[in-house]
C-alpha cells in the first residue's frame, strides 16, 4: 500500500491537540506516523458512522481512539476526532 501523501486536521481536532502535554503529543504523532505507512490499521464503522475509522492506541497509559477518514484516490488523511472512549461516538454523531 501506498504512503499517505497528505494529512489534514479538523478545526476541533486541532483544539483538542493544543490542549495535550509533550509526552502525550509524542504517542499521538507514533500513532498518526503509524497510520501514514497503514491507513488501513483503524476499524471501519458502519451505519450513520460509515466515513469514520477508528484507530485505538495507548497514550500516556490510556487507551485512546483516534477517529479519521481516508480517501484512497487522494492518498488523504484527514483527522478528525481524539479522544477516550467515553461519549466517543456520541460526540462524533453531533458534528
Amino acid at each position: 500500500m501506498a504512503k499517505v501523501k497528505r494529512i489534514l486536521q479538523t478545526p476541533s481536532f486541532k483544539r483538542t491537540v493544543k490542549k495535550l502535554h509533550k509526552n502525550q503529543k509524542r504517542d499521538l504523532d507514533k500513532a498518526i506516523k503509524t497510520l501514514a505507512d497503514e491507513p488501513l490499521l483503524g476499524q471501519q464503522k458502519k451505519g450513520d458512522l460509515v466515513f469514520l475509522r477508528v484507530y485505538k492506541f495507548k497514550m500516556a497509559k490510556q487507551q485512546t481512539l483516534l477517529g479519521y477518514s481516508f480517501d484512497k484516490g487522494e492518498l488523504v488523511l484527514e483527522l478528525m476526532v481524539l479522544g477516550s472512549h467515553e461519549n466517543f461516538y456520541r460526540d462524533i454523531k453531533k458534528r
